[in-house]
Parts: C-alpha cells; structure tokens; sequence
C-alpha cells in the first residue's frame, strides 16, 4: 500500500513539473525569447523606454519596478522616470513628496491619484523618492482631454496662457496616419458622426503629445527616462513614440508592447501583430490590481 502510494505521488509531482508555470516571457523585435539579463543589457543603451501596460495588471506592475531597479543599477543611476497616471499641473505636489516636504496623505489630497495608485504607483513613486530621482507628471491634466472630447481641439487655443503651459505646445498634428488612431476609427464603427470620432481621437492625440514634449522636455544626456503608459499610448509605434520622433527622428527609443495569452506556453500573438524592441506576453489569467 505505501509502494502504491508513494507511486501516485510521484506520479503526481510529475504532472506538476510538466505544466508551465511561466508568469511572463520577454521576446524581442524578431519574436525571438530574450532572458532577463540580456533585455536590460540592452534596455540601458536607449535614451527613451517607453514601457507599455495594462492598468490592471499585477505582473506588469511588478516587472515595471523590477526593470527600473535594475536599469538604475546597470547605469549606475542616471535615469529619470515618468508616468501617464501623474498630470503635468499636479508636478509640484509630486515634486514635495519626492523631496520629503509633504507626506503621503498630503500627496493624496493635492493630486488626482489613480484608485491603484497604492498598490501600482507608489511603489515606483517612492523608488524614486529613495533614490533622489526626478519623476515627471507627464500627462495633459484630464478636463483639457475631455474639453477636446467635447468641444474639439481648437477650443484649446482660448484657454490662458497659464493653463496652456500643462498641454503641449499648440497646434498638434492629428491624423488618422498615426498607428493606433485609425484602428480606434475602425472599432467605433461608422454609425459614429464624423466630428465626434475626431474630436474622441483628439483627445487621444493631445494626451500623447503631451506626454512626448514632457518627455523630451526633460531628457538629459547620458540618462535613460523610463515611461510608463498604457500599451495603448506607444503599440505599433503610435501615440507617444510617434510624437517623440516628430520632435527628433534620432532619438533611440524602446517599446516594450505588452500581449495577454490563454496559452501556457505564453507565445506571441500569431495575427495581427507588430512587434515593437520588446514584447511582453503575460497570462491572460493573471491577478487583476482592481
């Protein structure tokens, strides 16, 4: 009876080892795997990484801050950071904090935190708290978004010139050319009247290009800015990644695009895929953050 089960526990065991336990896999621009070590050995020869999320995503979060600490070694701390979720007229406050002047319920009252900003956010804000790093609030505070939304991108032109200073410089190119915006046409469908659908992809314009100006606004020789955004703002070489260029086509950026997969084996997506310097796949059934 012991040799029986003993048998069965083995044979257990060995189904266990069989499955693929992988919580991420990291490909490169040929679709070929890349270990962690040889992807900040390259990572930390950019001026730019633009690292895609998805916001509710616990492993994506994780990896973000083990990234950054790890490009911080390798370049012995010259980088900078910076994020969507932080809005440029919120720089100030998040500037205190960094610099221990307000602490974080303080922080929390003066900024418009997103609701995982606790589990997501802090961990990378407080990084760079500890480490004396910058950290820049790159995003157009959101009721210049949703103006866009509504009103249309011209409105943005009467606003003072005090408020002006937290959107990028005006005007901004919008066209359907930009990865990402005619696909955002094509999934809101032709029922939608053609002046609501520009003025939605607007918005997302204006959000990407003033993204980009913060951060080329705040590069710096010698040092690599960390981004990071919603995969939507930077895949298929689009939205921030897009305006950068435009601002200086040398720039050397990274991409790290970000792909969910049912499979256990974490492959890439085998249709409509353009792969970007870096690919994420990570399990479709990964804890969500909220």
């Amino acid at each position: 009876m012991k040799k029986l089960l003993l048998f069965i526990l083995i044979i257990n065991l060995s189904s266990l080892n069989a499955q693929n336990l992988d919580a991420f896999k990291f490909y490169n621009k040929k679709s070929k795997e890349i270990g962690s070590k040889d992807l900040i050995k390259e990572l930390a020869n950019y001026d730019v990484i633009l690292i895609g999320e998805h916001h509710d995503n616990s492993i994506n979060h994780w990896l973000q801050k083990r990234i950054t600490e790890a490009i911080f070694n390798k370049k012995n701390g010259q980088i900078i950071l910076g994020a969507e979720m932080f809005e440029r007229d919120n720089q100030q406050a998040l500037n205190s904090y960094l610099t221990g002047k307000i602490d974080p319920k303080v922080l929390k009252d003066s900024v418009r935190l997103w609701k995982n900003y606790e589990t997501d956010y802090r961990p990378l804000v407080d990084f760079a708290k500890a480490k004396k790093l910058n950290f820049i609030a790159t995003n157009i505070p959101r009721k210049y978004a949703s103006q866009t939304s509504k009103q249309g991108i011209k409105t943005l032109n009467d606003l003072p010139e005090n408020e002006k200073k937290f959107i990028a410089k005006l005007p901004i190119e919008v066209t359907l050319e930009t990865p990402g915006y005619k696909e955002m046409k094509s999934l809101m469908g032709d029922h939608v009247d053609e002046l609501k659908l520009m003025n939605f992809i607007a918005a997302q314009a204006i959000k990407d290009a003033t993204m980009a100006e913060s951060i080329f606004e705040n590069l710096n020789a010698g040092k690599t800015f960390i981004h990071y955004n919603g995969d939507y703002h930077s895949k298929q070489y689009g939205g921030i990644y897009w305006y950068l260029k435009k601002k200086n086509p040398n720039l050397k950026i990274a991409v790290i695009s970000v792909f969910e997969s049912e499979k256990p084996e974490l492959a890439l997506p085998e249709k409509d895929f353009i792969p970007t310097e870096f690919n994420l796949v990570i399990p479709s059934d990964m804890t969500k953050t909220y």
